[in-house]
């Protein structure tokens, strides 16, 4: 009996250390956390006191820096003190081809295929939902990073045994940050990440990446409070890019798609005053939508063909109904906040940088 039970505590001393192992993250915002990686995201460290990491020894080590690569991304690979993995994805730079990623803000579907140079072909999933868009620019971004991404993540599984990722991003990388854990989730579904590899994001004062059906993949499958987006209320940045909704973009039940039928049932006097009023609306969205298009696809394209002479134009989705997407955590910016960081300061980026988020952060969440 005493045996027994010796066995029976050790077994689940064991089993308690395993499950132990597999909840380091935890689902939803935690502050602390955020706080840790927003400076990452700035500074390489988790720590933004330069005085202070002299002292105290960062719980984020560098594991991996990548090298630029497309329209000059980069990401790294840090690991926690707890062995939990961090891959940071870099914001915009103040160079053209970083900021033509932006711009070449025209939607191609969610799942499809990129030829980035005569001989790397990008395949990529971001949601299986036919009607899903998401921005060109930033999948041409995660055509370069992607796959090497996935190849790191198998590495630390094998080597460090390293289950739990956080991902993150800022501004650029925010929007980054959302696409990746969309591939990451298709890639693992079709067997090339370990099962048991989970992952937590934050995507800070990210922009829109894809329409709404992509929003709805994206919180469907991070369901649970997994991928926190955080905005400055005051930060334009997250309001972009423009968002035109025409009757393409609704579901086919919706009663707008069917109202020239319906309007064809009614007196004469409504049926004419209706049918002037929803062409006006119909026709009005639908140009909108062909002229951003037309100046994001491909008049940026051309520019973007300047740093990637072998990419080829990608197939557009014909739509530019961008919305937001993850949880979100809203750092409401009030009266205190703009006496420190003035609503109409003529530096555009006072409201996107680290000393805003990071003073909200520790206002809201002292």
């Amino acid at each position: 009996m005493t045996r027994y039970l010796l066995s029976l505590c050790l077994g689940w001393l064991m089993l308690s250390q395993t499950l132990h192992a597999q909840v380091t993250l935890k689902p939803g915002f935690d502050p602390i956390e955020y706080g840790q990686l927003l400076s990452l995201t700035f500074y390489g460290s988790s720590i933004p006191d330069s005085n202070q990491r002299k002292m105290v020894k960062d719980p984020y080590q560098l594991n991996y820096r990548s090298p630029e690569t497309g329209l000059l991304n980069r990401w790294q690979f840090f690991v926690r003190n707890d062995n939990v993995g961090v891959i940071e994805l870099r914001g915009t730079i103040q160079q053209l081809a970083s900021w033509l990623e932006n711009f070449y803000g025209a939607m191609v579907p969610a799942k499809g295929m990129l030829q980035l140079n005569d001989s790397t072909r990008f395949d990529y999933t971001f949601s299986e939902d036919p009607k899903a868009m998401v921005h060109a620019g930033w999948t041409i971004g995660i055509g370069h990073i992607g796959p090497s991404i996935v190849n790191k993540i198998r590495e630390m599984y094998e080597t460090q045994q390293i289950k739990e990722i956080l991902i993150v991003g800022h501004s650029q990388g925010g929007a980054l940050s959302q696409l990746l854990r969309s591939y990451l989730h298709y890639e693992q579904k079709a067997g090339r990440i370990p099962g048991d590899v989970f992952f937590k994001t934050y995507s800070s004062a990210a922009p829109k990446t894809g329409n709404l059906f992509y929003a709805y993949d994206f919180d469907f499958i991070t369901r649970g409070s997994w991928a926190l987006t955080v905005v400055n209320s005051a930060d334009w940045v997250p309001e972009t890019p423009f968002s035109i909704q025409t009757l393409k973009d609704f579901n086919q039940t919706n009663p707008f798609t069917e109202a020239k039928p319906i309007l064809k049932k009614q007196k004469l006097l409504v049926r004419l005053a209706g049918k002037i009023i929803y062409n006006k609306i119909d026709r009005s969205t639908r140009r909108a939508q062909k002229r951003m298009g037309k100046y994001l696809g491909p008049m940026v394209y051309k520019q973007v063909k300047q740093f990637l002479p072998q990419l080829q134009q990608p197939q557009y989705a014909g739509g530019n109904n961008f919305m937001r997407a993850g949880t979100p955590v809203v750092l409401l910016a009030d009266a205190e906040y703009y006496t420190r960081f003035p609503e109409f300061s003529q530096f555009k980026f006072s409201h996107h940088l680290y000393a805003s988020y990071s003073y909200l952060l520790k206002k809201h969440y002292p």
